[in-house]
């Protein structure tokens, strides 16, 4: 068994945006609508209970606390400052993050103050530019809501509170144009970025791309391949910049994968999982991104009050997930770009018969990723040119650059996807 070291906590299971891609409200799995409105202090307190106990059984010294929703932030300061502490209070060191869409630190700013007192790192939800953000993610009353995201991130990002600024999350959409919504992003100075791709499956595939139907062979590379071509726009723009303007998760695991090294990541490579889900209610779950799938995916029938988190790391759902190629369907096992793509993420492979398909978006990944490789072979080729001593140095800036990127996707916060990245349906 692989141990769990990222425990998600769905703190709050409600939110205050009405984003018309949410896979927590507007997916398959409707198991919200039964579940309390926060996570009360025993059910916190039982949780660094099963934190704890786990990580003496597997010797873990750190572990990593993600605080979710809904909208987390919803709690409340008084509330999420009594919740941090009973999570400090666990004998690993524990790395806080929270994912939200950051209103309410403009509502609260009482809740900055929780956040800084326990070094809790901050990612938010802002899909680039004012146009493409209000596009789906609007507030309750039908606005928009880029004005108020946007100023929460400026606050965030000012000189007091920057070092609570993780980065920001953004959902691929092919309505807006890629390298616009990466400088939209920019402009933010984010440390770190995520694009990610629309929850979809092969029942429900990705809006805007044509007709997909399961392959029974790897991509040939004449697929249409829409999120691909997106994704290779705003890599170019990224790979091309004169500087290391910020992190982009997703390219940088590629990148990682492609020159030899392992992935940090559910969505490529081939990593073990080591992150469980915990509910309000105390109920233990998989990546909630399965409840796109179908309703009572992520359940496991577990919960903190009955069980460990070795119970969960047994359980058959998890185990399907830790056995590297040989946990791919037959497509994905036979093609070789599979160490890199991993099948991609795992609630996208979902199709009628489960998940032994490749994601629904293969021919995607496998444009990006030979669109990349074929720019990190001409870049080391480039500097295998090179004459003599320049030649020397720049590999080893090469090496370091690499070494830094592995450096710092492994002490960097998880951004974490909250519930609102589901495409509408139809």
């Amino acid at each position: 068994m692989v141990p769990f070291r990222q425990f998600l906590l769905k703190i709050h299971s409600r939110c205050n945006l009405a984003c018309d891609y949410c896979y927590v409200y507007e997916g398959a799995d409707q198991s919200w609508r039964g579940r309390p409105r926060r996570m009360e202090l025993a059910t916190v307190r039982r949780t660094a209970r099963r934190i704890d106990e786990h990580a003496a059984e597997h010797g873990l010294d750190e572990v990593s606390v993600v605080l979710h929703g809904g909208e987390p932030l919803l709690v409340g300061a008084a509330h999420l400052d009594a919740l941090l502490g009973e999570l400090a209070a666990v004998r690993p060191r524990v790395r806080f993050t929270v994912q939200t869409n950051g209103l309410r630190l403009l509502d609260e700013p009482a809740l900055l103050d929780v956040l800084h007192r326990h070094r809790v790192a901050v990612g938010v939800s802002l899909d680039g530019t004012p146009a493409g953000h209000d596009r789906h993610r609007r507030l309750p009353s039908g606005a928009g809501s880029w004005a108020r995201t946007a100023e929460a991130v400026r606050l965030l990002g000012s000189d007091r509170h920057r070092e609570l600024f993780a980065g920001l999350l953004c959902v691929v959409d092919l309505a807006s144009d890629p390298v616009a919504t990466y400088e939209a992003l920019l402009e933010f100075a984010p440390p770190r970025l995520d694009l990610l791709l629309p929850h979809a499956t092969w029942r429900e595939p990705p809006p805007g791309a044509p007709p997909r139907t399961v392959p029974h062979a790897p991509p040939t590379g004449a697929e249409p391949a829409p999120y691909g071509e997106w994704l290779i726009a705003a890599f170019d723009r990224w790979y091309d910049a004169p500087r290391r303007e910020t992190g982009v998760r997703l390219f940088e695991e590629l990148a990682v994968l492609l020159l030899g090294g392992r992935a940090a990541s559910e969505a490529v490579g081939l990593a073990p999982v080591d992150l469980v889900v915990v509910e309000t209610d105390g109920a233990i779950e998989q990546a909630d991104s399965l409840k796109v799938a179908y309703d009572g995916a992520p359940g496991t029938g577990l919960d903190v009050w009955r069980h460990g988190f070795a119970r969960a790391g047994a359980h058959p759902a998890f185990l399907a997930r830790q056995r590297g190629l040989a946990g791919l369907g037959p497509v994905c096992a036979g093609c070789p770009l599979a160490r890199v793509c991993g099948g991609g993420l795992y609630a996208h492979r979902y199709a009628a018969g489960g998940f032994g398909q490749p994601s629904v978006y293969c021919a995607d990944l496998d444009r990006l990723i030979r669109h990349m490789a074929g720019r990190l072979r001409a870049g080391v080729a480039e500097l295998a040119g090179a004459p003599g001593q320049a030649a020397e140095s720049a590999g080893s800036a090469l090496s370091a650059e690499v070494g830094s990127v592995g450096r710092e996707r492994r002490g960097a916060p998880r951004l974490t996807r909250p519930g609102h990245a589901r495409p509408p349906s139809g």
